[in-house]
This record gives C-alpha cells, structure tokens and sequence, in this order.
C-alpha cells in the first residue's frame, strides 16, 4: 500500500474522534441540510443498481439510504478511518441492514475492487482530502461498469449575494458553534471554511466537471443545493 500522504493523515486525525456524534452534529452544524443533501445524492442512483460501491462511507449514513432505497440492493461502503466505520457498523446493525451493507477499510486512491464490479459509486466529502483528484476520480470510475451511475455530494462556496454571508458563517459562526459542541469539533469548523476555498480555487466547477468527463464519465451534471452551500454531481460510465 502506498504511504499514507500528510494531507491524508491529517483528515484521518481530524474526523477519527468524532464517529459516535458525527451525524447529529454535522446536521447541526449544517444548519439540518446535510441529511436533505444525502437523499438527493442517493435519488441519483437508479433503481436498477442493485450493487453499490460507497466511497468515504464515514459512519454509513450514504450506505443506509442507499440500502433503504431498494431492498434487493447491496452496499459495500469503504473508508480509511476505522473509528468512523466502527461508528458506522453500530449504525448499520441498529438499522437492522447487516444483511445489505458490508463496510471495509480502503483507500479510494486505491480500491480493492476489480474493474468493472459496480452497478453504480456514491461518494461524499472526498476530492478535498486527496493529493491527486484526477488519479482519484479515474480509480473511482474504473471499479464501476458501463452505464453506471458515478454521483458525488460535496460541500460547495455559494455565488452572487449569498458569498458573504457563507464566508461569515464559516469563518466566525462555524468555528465558534463547533468549540461549543467540543474542542474536536471546533477544530473541524475552523478547518472546513479554508479547505472548502481553497478546493474552489485550485478546482472551480467547470473544471471539476471536466475532469469527470476526463475520467470517463458522459452526461455530466451538477445541481447546487440549499444557496449553493452543497453541491451533487453526477455521470454516466461510458
């Protein structure tokens, strides 16, 4: 296995504490649009995925709905912290699908996967933490057939007169209500308003989208979500 990159390992220790009241807070902290941005992401993949790869699963909250969604359908989530995946097994177990949702340790760098194995990929809050998104999103598409559905939720920076008052919340209003909840968390709300920027500025959307055609993905879409704080891209494999 490849080493570990720094980038890599200080999102590992920033989010490794926080598995057991990752989903109540990062709702709050949301201002409760998280979960609604996680439904849209999982209305992206089609009824007839009945296997899906779910990459930087955290504590399974993607994988549940995707399970929910359809019965018949299989989730493997991956993800490279091991506190947020055992967070994520309780959850999955209190949701009765241990049928449905296997979790694993791995990498999306590099995925334990064969070529082609998936009906369809959901992956959230993942480009920002990786050295090279470019090699990422071809790794993601290579484990998915042809005619799957690859989909993405991701913070994003508002446009016009909603910027300002996004760039307060997340430079004062974030920082100090995650300092409330615990000092980790007001770690993670002093790190997510310049690591959201500074992916903005190195990957602005137009390019963001052309690197998934790049990858080997058509009919590429993105739709904006709550002002423009998130954002759901989606494609197809060619």
């Amino acid at each position: 296995m490849a080493e570990v990159s720094a980038r890599t390992r200080h999102a590992r220790e920033l989010f490794a504490p926080l598995g057991p009241t990752y989903d109540r807070y990062a709702s709050l902290l949301s201002l409760r649009q998280d979960p609604a941005w996680r439904r849209f992401l999982v209305s992206r993949v089609p009824a007839d995925a009945v296997h899906v790869l779910d990459v930087a699963s955290g504590t399974a909250a993607v994988a549940i709905e995707l399970a929910r969604a359809l019965p018949a359908r299989t989730v493997t989530g991956v993800d490279q912290s091991i506190e947020m995946l055992t967070a994520g097994s309780a959850r999955v177990e209190q949701a009765g699908l241990e049928a449905q949702v296997e979790l694993r340790e791995a990498r999306a760098e590099s995925l334990p996967f064969g070529d082609a194995e998936f009906d369809a990929l959901t992956f959230t809050y993942l480009l920002r933490y990786v050295d090279d998104p470019r090699a990422t999103m071809h790794e993601l598409v290579r484990v998915v057939r042809p005619g799957g559905v690859v989909a993405m939720l991701e913070f994003a920076v508002p446009r016009g007169v909603w910027r300002p008052l996004w760039e307060l919340y997340v430079r004062a209003v974030l920082p100090a209500a995650g300092y409330v909840i615990a000092r980790e968390w007001g770690e993670v709300g002093r790190f997510l308003g310049p690591s959201i920027r500074t992916f903005y500025e190195q990957w602005p959307l137009d390019a963001l989208l052309e690197l998934w055609r790049e990858a080997g993905l058509a009919d590429v879409r993105a739709r904006r979500l709550s002002l423009g704080g998130g954002i759901v891209v989606w494609g197809v494999r060619k």
